[in-house]
């Protein structure tokens, strides 16, 4: 497991300073290599649409490996896990412990995300961010300083080291889809109930004080939500901070991503909110069973490639989609034009 991110700083400037100043150097899509995947399409011997969205699938690792013959050879599931202070108000059925005893069986491989790794040959990697203490309750404080959520960002991007060519992000933390929530809530309106869900098969009694939690630190917090940086320093946890920063790092580096579920959604939402082109390389791995991660998906225009009826987190979801993904790379390179082949292609 990765080490705590309290020693990483931003490299210079005022802490959000810097995030912004990477978002105004996004590297911009490869035109070249999309029309070069669109051109082997129609070559290949197949009827003219015939895999459906694996199509566009290749077309969207192309424009952002920048290949004609897009590949997934080293994917990654990095899991960012944090501890969250609103857990005290009641806004889960496990208690805080489960975050750190979650961390523990990750490492001894007897969780779900490290069957389907591990099924599915991706790398996977754990960021334990501090959670030996938790984040302040959001209701009362705001979640981080600035210059601590920049750095957790900034953490975050460490994710992308290896020399990987896809990346799921994922999370684990004990009241993060409360957080989550209350992030949604502050980026797209609304009102607290339509981004609250049961979580982790939360009861109505837990359901209604996460509803109360999510208006309360809205209320808290609400004269500085306007800028979404801050409402992901103030509402947000370490994990969903070093998922964004993760993006970050990806896009510069041309390494297409998947998202997972809600939490993980969330995080990205915020980089939408700065630049709505920000999510551009990110393909939503699933739609969960969460309802409000429907909801989410549809404010930032991103149709899932999996329904699965998952709400279990740890990358999980987007690990699948990694199955997906890997078939459409290779059904783009290996299967042969209807020359090579040759089968007689239509008049």
């Amino acid at each position: 497991m990765a080490s705590s991110p309290e020693a990483v700083r931003p490299p210079s400037g005022l802490p959000f300073d810097d995030i912004r100043a990477l978002l105004a150097r996004l590297p911009a899509p490869d035109r070249e290599a999309a029309a070069a995947v669109r051109a082997r399409n129609v070559e290949l011997v197949k009827p003219a649409g015939a895999l459906g969205r694996l199509e566009d699938v290749a077309e969207w690792l192309a424009t952002w490996q920048g290949k004609a013959r897009p590949t997934v050879a080293k994917p990654l599931v990095a899991i960012f896990a944090g501890s969250h202070g609103v857990v005290d108000r009641g806004v889960s059925p496990f208690p805080a412990s489960v975050t750190r005893q979650m961390l523990d069986t990750f490492a001894k491989g007897g969780a779900a995300i490290n069957q389907i790794c591990s099924t599915f040959d991706i790398g996977l990697k754990v960021f334990d961010l501090a959670t030996e203490r938790p984040t302040p309750d959001i209701t009362l404080e705001p979640a981080m300083s600035e210059a601590e959520c920049a750095a957790t960002m900034a953490y975050g991007m460490e994710a992308i080291a290896g020399g990987i060519d896809l990346l799921v992000v994922g999370e684990m933390g004990i009241g993060n889809t409360t957080v989550a929530a209350a992030l949604s809530h502050a980026l797209f309106g609304g009102e607290a109930k339509d981004w609250v869900g049961r979580g982790a098969a939360a009861d109505d009694e837990t359901v209604a004080r996460k509803i109360a939690a999510v208006a309360a630190a809205h209320d808290l917090h609400r004269a500085h939500l306007d800028d979404p940086l801050e409402a992901l320093r103030r509402l947000g946890g370490r994990e969903l901070a070093a998922i964004a920063g993760a993006i970050i790092a990806a896009r510069i580096e041309r390494v297409p991503v998947v998202l997972d579920g809600f939490v993980a959604t969330a995080a990205a939402a915020v980089l939408h909110a700065l630049d709505a082109s920000a999510l551009d390389h990110c393909v939503a791995g699933h739609k969960s069973a969460e309802q409000a991660h429907g909801r989410l998906l549809k404010r930032l225009e991103m149709k899932p490639l999996l329904d699965l009826g998952m709400r279990l987190g740890e990358g999980s979801g987007g690990a699948l989609a990694v199955a997906a993904i890997r078939a459409a790379a290779a059904c783009h390179g290996g299967m042969a034009t209807f020359a090579e082949a040759a089968v007689s292609n239509r008049d």
